[in-house]
């Protein structure tokens, strides 16, 4: 298919306009005008530059392209080196941030409801970006974490205040970075709060509410959203679109 009926189906897809974001969101290399297979992945690393060149790949389909919040945005030393691989085997970089967190069905955090059986009951906070819900047969928070790791493939970290003894009623959750919703996660009367990572305060406002704070893995918690996207292209437009995982450990 031709890569820009590929990227106007995405951008469409996935509401990219309704999405206020740091960094473009859709093509952001261009490469060959004409897409036969693609090779779908968490962040566009050099390792997975690599993978698609030896895959012969004409199109990389990532939920972290370039463009960091405040990262320089002069293309030299390792930035060169990712466009200059691209460039030289004329592949496509697509990436959707924002839009593939908050899609209703293949957002990342539309899949790890899925992937973990919540019941999804709302969403809160900036552009709707937090979600919340039932927490399914997880009704400890021991059983939910002991889940987490057992389908994500990684022990999380948890903040478990000592009044966590109770049984979880409601679960709020943001994939990846999103510790800044937790706050809002408590206002909404939240039992725990899932999310991809922690920082120093965090800590603190787990103890102090009495809301259970998860950091599952900001990689591991974002990997469901490029995947499902992966196998709804496949589906759709029969074309060769392969999830590839680099590990991450954070």
């Amino acid at each position: 298919m031709k890569r820009d009926e590929l990227v106007g189906y995405l951008d469409n897809l996935l509401e990219t306009a309704r999405f206020k974001d740091y960094c473009p969101n859709g093509l952001q290399v261009e490469g060959r005008s004409e897409i036969g297979r693609v090779v779908a992945g968490v962040t566009a690393s050099q390792a997975l530059i690599d993978v698609a060149i030896e895959r012969g790949a004409d199109t990389l389909l990532v939920h972290h392209g370039w463009f960091w919040r405040g990262e320089d945005g002069c293309v030299t030393g390792l930035r060169r080196t990712r466009l200059k691989s691209l460039l030289a085997h004329d592949i496509n970089l697509i990436g959707y941030h924002l839009p593939l967190d908050g899609h209703q069905r293949f957002g990342n955090n539309a899949q790890l409801a899925e992937l973990m059986g919540w019941e999804v009951e709302g969403r809160f906070a900036d552009q709707e970006m937090g979600w919340f819900g039932r927490p399914g047969a997880a009704v400890e928070l021991p059983d939910l974490v002991e889940s987490l790791a057992g389908k994500l493939g990684r022990v999380p970290q948890v903040i478990a205040p000592a009044s966590r003894g109770r049984r979880l009623c409601r679960v709020a959750w943001c994939s990846g970075a999103a510790q800044n919703l937790f706050e809002p996660a408590i206002a909404l009367g939240a039992d725990v709060y899932v999310s991809g990572e922690i920082s120093e305060q965090t800590v603190h406002l787990a103890r102090e509410s009495g809301v259970a704070y998860v950091a599952a893995g900001h990689h591991a918690t974002e990997r469901g959203g490029v995947m499902a996207l992966a196998a709804h292209l496949r589906g759709e437009f029969g074309i060769s679109c392969e999830f590839v995982d680099i590990d991450n450990p954070v």
